[in-house]
């Protein structure tokens, strides 16, 4: 059986001898479930719609990102492709609109309306996803695996389409300032912030309950009287 070294810090790595953390079992079960959700991913035939539903599934996309699939897949049948490439990808996420990868791009100083994607021009219907599309797809993947997320959402899309090398997206990405290791950033400094306003709105009474009470308040005296007058 091949040997794979796994490298922590030193902080983790003294907690999991304290512990007594199965390193080994817990790491095997991590990888499988990236191979099985990875694997998923290069399976998928638009001629086979159950492949993407299981890829969906199994790979934990959120709906915006199911969406933006749609939408890729939509401009890629337009253009006549064969196949779903990295900039129908990005398109997807343009034309989805009020997903988070779009809120951290404008954190960086990039306008989405202002991203120009090249058109093309062809008589095919797309089978499947093209090699760049579908690295950035397991990039996506693997971005949300690493972040310690249950979900694949817009915002690892994002990631994973920077980091593609030879693709058309990450290239015009690139090309307006958005590299990967700054894009990482900020998408985990945007989740933390959601994840703060999640937590402050939830610490805050509901304005409902809180008219609710103050209406209680002032007619409780009026109810005891007429209750008194009853009694009387």
């Amino acid at each position: 059986m091949p040997k794979i070294n796994v490298y922590l810090p030193d902080e983790l790595a003294e907690q999991v001898k304290e512990t007594g953390v199965p390193v080994s079992a817990v790491c095997q079960r991590a990888l499988e479930q990236a191979v099985r959700r990875i694997g998923t991913i290069r399976a998928i035939r638009f001629d086979d719609p159950a492949s993407e539903e299981v890829a969906a599934r199994q790979s934990r996309f959120t709906d915006r990102v199911r969406a933006v699939l749609r939408l890729a897949a939509d401009r890629a049948r337009a253009d006549g492709s064969a196949t779903v490439d990295t900039e129908h990808l990005l398109a997807g996420v343009l034309a989805e609109g009020g997903n988070l990868a779009l809120r951290v791009l404008q954190a960086m100083d990039v306008d989405p309306e202002r991203i120009s994607l090249p058109a093309r021009s062809g008589s095919d219907t797309p089978a499947a996803y093209g090699p760049q599309a579908a690295v950035a797809l397991e990039l996506a993947v693997t971005e949300a695996l690493t972040l310690g997320h249950n979900y694949v959402g817009c915002e690892h899309l994002l990631i994973g389409l920077v980091a593609e090398p030879d693709g058309t997206a990450g290239e015009v990405l690139r090309g307006l300032g958005v590299e990967p290791r700054a894009t990482r950033q900020t998408v985990v400094a945007a989740l933390s912030g959601f994840a703060h306003l999640q937590a402050a709105t939830a610490a805050q009474p509901d304005p409902t309950a809180m008219i609710a009470a103050v209406v209680r308040r002032e007619l409780q005296p009026v109810i005891e009287r007429i209750e008194r007058l009853e009694n009387d």
